[in-house]
């Protein structure tokens, strides 16, 4: 059962017992609107703040320290949930009781993780930054070479032209070549004054000594009014926007948006997530097993549904030459679910992949705190066993009524440059 203390009107922690692993996991998340002006900035920051901080000044100092916390892990980055722009930070390690000499060592995970956020250097390092601002300008010019990420970035920043969550995940290119690590650092000042942040503490713990901790530490901060970002599904008929590109591939990608004007809020939820599952998601579903499978029109054929805008997007590796039966074939699935053909083993093994996937989070703690993470993010509060039962209790007839919403959006298609 997750436990929530709030620290102040910022930042809240919250605590999922867990003892059955030998590591507690930790996590901070900064959540920030997503925009334009402001998605750049946050793409490079954590990778900034984690090269040093007033108690390690540098990446030797902190490498130091976490090995002399039995090798605790840390990492940081950036994440997109619908129009929630999240800065994070993750850490491992193992748990008090299997510290050989009764070291607190979740206390001094948290000491530091509070330093790195909270009490920054003065002033960036020049060096650290130009590196950083390096690196963030090729992560987001390496996009284009992974075809199946690229594809999928396109066909969904053409479907959401116009709403914010077009906004790259990563940021701009543009942007980072012209930003200074002084407008950077005065970024940072505004962010960690100005934004709700959640820590999240999975496995073994004493939840009152670190709230106690944590509230000491942030004290002296004087934090300005903040709220969570909200998102809004997308919702709009209009004519399908068909997008093709040409580029130096040997694969066709074939990206096909769908708008479901279904959101987490609403009540047949549940019966979209397990539409989803047996139109795309899983070796069970009839993507795979018709346009991959039985009529070998795709190397790789599936869908995923994005809970946040409510849209769902179909994504298939092809020949170039099988565009239209690939793509006419796709379509065919969805009206054999919009006419409720779909078969009891179809229906029950969908179902059944959807419910180990979330029974397996009770042995991952990343899973866990990501689980209800998203719950802070939708402002709703169920638990994975609150999951379990609304997918046990949806019947195919749900399926097949919450199918009638689904309508086409975008088509994108990554085609090869000919002869």
């Amino acid at each position: 059962m997750i436990n929530t203390v709030k620290i102040n009107d910022n930042i809240s922690l919250s605590y999922i017992p867990m003892e059955k692993l030998k590591t507690t996991t930790i996590g901070m998340y900064i959540h920030r609107p997503l925009k334009r002006e402001e998605a750049s900035k946050n793409a490079i920051l954590p990778h900034i703040l984690k090269n040093g901080c007033k108690k390690c000044k540098n990446a030797t100092e902190i490498a130091q320290y976490l090995d002399n916390l039995y090798g605790a892990k840390f990492s940081a980055g950036i994440s997109k949930k619908g129009e929630d722009h999240m800065i994070c930070f993750d850490f491992e390690t193992i748990s008090d009781k299997y510290a050989a000499n009764g070291e607190n060592l979740v206390s001094e995970v948290v000491d530091f993780m509070l330093a790195v956020v909270f009490d920054t250097l003065d002033e960036f390092d020049e060096t650290t930054f130009e590196v950083e601002r390096v690196n963030s300008i090729n992560k987001i010019k390496s996009i284009i070479n992974d075809k199946r990420i690229y594809a999928n970035y396109r066909c969904q920043e053409e479907m959401c032209r116009g709403d914010a969550f077009e906004v790259p995940r990563l940021g701009y290119v543009e942007d980072m070549e012209k930003l200074t690590k002084e407008e950077l650092h005065s970024y940072y000042e505004e962010v960690v004054r100005g934004s709700m942040i959640d820590i999240f503490i999975c496995g073994d713990a004493d939840v009152e000594a670190l709230a106690c901790q944590i509230k000491e530490k942030v004290r002296g901060i004087e934090f300005t009014d903040a709220k969570m970002p909200l998102s809004n599904i997308i919702k709009r008929n209009r004519e399908v926007n068909k997008v093709t590109e040409k580029l130096n591939v040997t694969q066709g990608k074939l990206c096909i948006g769908f708008l479901t004007d279904t959101g987490f809020s609403d009540s047949d939820y549940f019966s979209m997530v397990v539409a989803n599952s047996v139109f795309g998601d899983g070796a069970q579903s009839k993507l795979f097993n018709n346009v991959r499978e039985k009529l070998s029109l795709a190397y790789y054929a599936g869908s995923m549904l994005d809970s946040y805008k409510g849209f769902l997007m179909v994504n298939a590796g092809i020949e170039f030459e099988n565009f239209t039966k690939a793509y006419d074939e796709i379509l065919v699935q969805l009206d054999e679910m919009k006419k409720g053909n779909i078969t009891d083993e179809e229906f029950e093994a969908s179902k059944g992949f959807l419910i180990n996937s979330y029974t397996a989070s009770y042995d991952d703690q990343s899973a866990l705190i990501s689980f209800h993470l998203g719950g802070r993010i939708r402002g709703i509060n169920h638990s994975i066993e609150d999951c379990i039962n609304s997918i046990k209790n949806v019947k195919k007839e749900d399926v097949v009524k919450v199918m009638q919403k689904v309508h086409l959006d975008t088509v994108y298609f990554l085609e090869g440059l000919g002869e």
